[in-house]
């Protein structure tokens, strides 16, 4: 047994600095990471060695500032992560490993009347399938990421009361995925998950403040604060979509009236549109004749950006992001709904929190949740099973 503080201590805690770090970010050179652990340039490169020769990490030669370096990541054949995403009408799922590579990734229609314990199966069976694909041994899964739309209690683990899909409420989705798969699983909202995926693939990439803005069959934000989720002690923080524009609109599916999902969210906005398109519209379809030109969903669109561009500002003014990051298929339509969410954070934000503010699109699409999954199971497994050279405890139960 290793005695705290003792020199054999310290070098193993050294060797998890430099392992989380690595994981974290997928590939960092050698300066990156003396930067990121506050090593010295020296003991990191004797620990990389260490790590190199122990098949922990991969190291390849790159260029950093015009100068020639090395990139470390962890090891290819290290194991591997699940992320799964269900959304309202979707199932998707990736496998990739910890070097931060997408090795499988299949997505499916998800009948949203469906139970939770049809999805969950269904769950099972793709995972299943996407790692018989890729050939890797299932003894090397060390975790699972699961995003689902909407708040996660923090305490039991369940799917709050303002989820999208009504037979799933009350369900702890950790706990059902987990037995079906025997391995660890993490769970957090579809919107917490997309700012993860931007923040390590996307849009977000070395911001350590933003928020990023689902909108779909609902409106939620995920908040990134000095590089961290911002769940609140609840698990409630981020539901942008639930702030009052108007107290005599609509009413909205929380009880309350005029919030802004009423305003900017698919179920709501494709109505206006109905009597000249057609009941068969969808969001995508509203961006893609938006973009050729239709004046009608032209105007949605743009009154749509104005909206949710004063739930942003509202953001602005309380937690003051340098970026937010609008996700969902609204995403697509470009400057035709990013102009009139500048322009309201203009008009209604405070001039040095406008000023700092950059809005862009999600680089990611409808891949930034599942991605984020991966993201999640990755920030959560422990590294000293990595070095110790055993991905997890538990075996995995299903066949």
């Amino acid at each position: 047994m290793e005695t705290p503080g003792s020199q054999s201590s310290l070098h193993r805690a050294n060797l998890e600095r430099v392992v989380r770090a690595v994981r974290l970010a997928g590939s960092l050179t050698q300066a990156e990471i003396a930067r990121t652990t506050g090593l010295s340039a020296a003991t990191v490169s004797n620990i990389v060695r260490e790590l190199k020769d122990g098949g922990t990490v991969e190291v390849t030669p790159t260029s950093a500032g015009g100068r020639r370096a090395r990139s470390v990541s962890l090891s290819g054949d290290a194991g591997i992560v699940i992320g799964v995403d269900f959304g309202h009408t979707h199932l998707r799922v990736a496998v990739g490993n910890l070097a931060h590579q997408v090795l499988a990734e299949e997505s499916e229609p998800l009948d949203v009347d469906a139970s939770a314990a049809q999805g969950f199966d269904r769950a099972e069976q793709l995972v299943t399938r996407l790692i018989e694909a890729t050939g890797v041994d299932r003894t090397k899964v060390a975790g699972v990421g699961l995003g689902v739309p909407g708040p996660i209690d923090l305490e039991s683990g369940t799917l709050g009361s303002s989820a999208i899909l009504p037979g799933w409420i009350g369900t702890r989705p950790a706990e059902e995925l987990r037995g079906r798969l025997g391995v660890p699983v993490h769970v957090d909202n579809d919107a917490n998950l997309g700012a993860l995926g931007e923040m390590v693939w996307g849009s977000g990439r070395g911001v350590r403040d933003l928020a990023y803005i689902k909108v779909a069959s609902g409106v939620g934000a995920g908040l990134v604060i000095e590089g961290k989720i911002y769940r609140g002690p609840g698990g409630t923080a981020g539901e942008i979509g639930h702030i009052t524009l108007d107290e005599s609109g609509p009413v909205c599916r929380c009880g309350n009236r005029g919030c802004l999902e009423t305003f900017a969210a698919a179920r709501y906005v494709l109505p206006l549109l109905q009597s000249s398109h057609g009941t068969d519209l969808t969001m995508e379809g509203v961006v893609r004749l938006a973009r050729d030109g239709d004046p009608g969903c032209r105007r949605v669109i743009a009154d749509v950006g104005r909206h949710i561009g004063s739930g942003v500002a509202n953001l602005c003014n309380l937690l003051n992001p340098s970026r937010v990051v609008l996700g969902g298929d609204l995403a697509e339509a470009g400057e035709l709904v990013l102009g009139p969410i500048r322009e309201s954070v203009g008009r209604y934000a405070i001039p040095s929190a406008a000023r700092q503010l950059s809005v862009l699109p999600g680089a990611l699409g409808g891949r930034a949740e599942v991605l984020g999954a991966l993201a999640l199971a990755l920030s959560e497994m422990g590294d000293s099973t990595l070095l110790d050279g055993t991905l997890s405890a538990a075996t995995p139960v299903f066949t």
